[in-house]
């Protein structure tokens, strides 16, 4: 549980983790100069050691110029401005002050045998080197640390959210959210948010799955019933009134048996393991042609089945059979008398249905992607039978034909 927002504790641990390193850094500069003293106070013990019990004279005054070592006499000659020098070629150190005189004095200091050699310095220089690495390498972990420990909600909601499988949705699966491990912060407000929604959709698959296998057999048995029963009345005499009266509700509850498959594939959600069934396109658009010829009984328009090949398609059969009842039946709907003929062309690749408009047609539509309106309700289902499956599905409508595309 966390009493701060997500905001405040990074800023915090940012804040931290520059005040860890500030002090350490302090420390180790602190660390640094106390050493050079050191180390300065000690080679000059060690030069007073070795000469004792004459003790080195490294440090003297000069009034004049003429009095200082050979080494500086040409120098002091061009009356150098007051302040400190260095000759590292001589090693030594020259402070230029001002007398009551107005000549200048000088106060020279021989740091020879005081200052390190080069191969010193240089080893000093790697051993400075090496513990900035090593203080580098301390923050960058300390850093590192400290952000984790800061962002660990988050990256623990998404570890949650991530072991949930979308395409199976469980009952139980917006448990593993628990949202009331992530507090009153930004964190615990997307959890709780993320809970409540997975909640509500777990539930309502739930209803779609019992609505789906009871709907499945409440629907589909009165079907059953009414075609029984028109199958009895199909075997006794009737009038010829009474055929085309019949014939009409034979056709009418084949619509709706087929109206009733099409929306419970529409609404499982699961696949029941056919969706990867394989199946010849060739019989179903021949089943479909003839369960829909009755809408061209009394037109005089043939239907010309063009096919280049014999495709076999990898989805759902009862899906592309509705499709294809769909396709067939506004073709059929929609072309006149005399308006023929209807194409089906089988392709590899794809179906194709084609037929002609009505002399007033509506206005012309370019290319789309089957939702069109105004060529039949199952337009909107064909193309969510397509996404369900993989599938494309395409209507192409001029003034004068219109072209629907099925392709796998």
């Amino acid at each position: 549980m966390y009493r701060h927002s997500l905001r405040t504790r990074v800023a915090i641990a940012f804040a931290i983790c520059v005040a860890l390193l500030s002090i350490v850094w302090g420390f180790a500069f602190l660390a640094a100069v106390r050493l050079s003293e050191d180390r300065v106070l000690i080679q000059q013990l060690q030069v007073a050691a070795q000469s004792y019990p004459v003790m080195p004279a490294n440090l003297r005054g000069y009034d004049t110029a003429a009095s200082l070592p050979a080494a500086l006499q040409a120098w002091a000659q061009t009356n150098p401005a007051v302040g400190i020098y260095e000759f590292e070629a001589q090693e030594l150190h020259v402070a230029v002050i001002k007398t009551d005189t107005q000549q200048p004095a000088f106060v020279v200091f021989d740091v020879s045998g005081i200052e390190a050699a080069s191969s010193e310095d240089w080893w000093l220089l790697l051993v400075i080197s090496a513990v900035v690495g090593t203080l580098g390498v301390l923050g960058f972990g300390l850093g590192v640390l400290v952000m984790r420990r800061a962002v660990a909600p988050v990256v623990q909601l998404a570890n949650a959210v991530a072991d949930i499988d979308v395409e199976q949705l469980s009952i139980d699966d917006y448990k593993r959210i628990g949202s009331n491990r992530f507090g009153d912060d930004e964190v615990g407000v997307l959890a709780g948010t993320i809970e409540k929604t997975l909640q509500r959709i777990s539930a309502f698959v739930a209803r779609e799955r019992d609505f789906t296998s009871s709907a499945s057999h409440e629907l589909r048995t009165p079907i059953t019933v009414i075609t029984g029963a028109l199958e009895l009345l199909e075997q006794s005499q009737l009038s010829a009134s009474d055929a085309k009266a019949l014939d009409r509700a034979r056709r009418a509850t084949l619509e709706m048996k087929t109206t009733i498959e099409m929306f419970l594939c529409l609404a499982r959600e699961t696949d029941d393991g056919l969706y990867n069934e394989q199946f010849y396109v060739m019989p179903l658009v021949t089943n479909a042609i003839e369960l829909q010829r009755h809408l061209l009984s009394r037109k005089s328009v043939t239907v010309d089945i063009d096919q280049h090949a014999n495709p076999a398609v990898s989805g759902h059969p009862q899906a592309f059979a509705i499709a294809v009842n769909n396709l067939v039946r506004n073709a059929f709907e929609h072309t006149l008398t005399g308006q023929g003929p209807i194409t089906i062309r089988i392709a590899e690749r794809e179906l194709l249905v084609s037929n002609q408009l009505s002399p007033a047609p509506a206005a012309p539509q370019p290319a789309s992607d089957g939702a069109a309106h105004g060529y039949g309700l199952g337009l909107g289902i064909v193309q969510r039978l397509c996404e369900r499956n993989g599938w494309a599905f395409a209507l192409q409508a001029d003034q004068q034909h219109v072209i629907a595309r099925l392709s796998w």
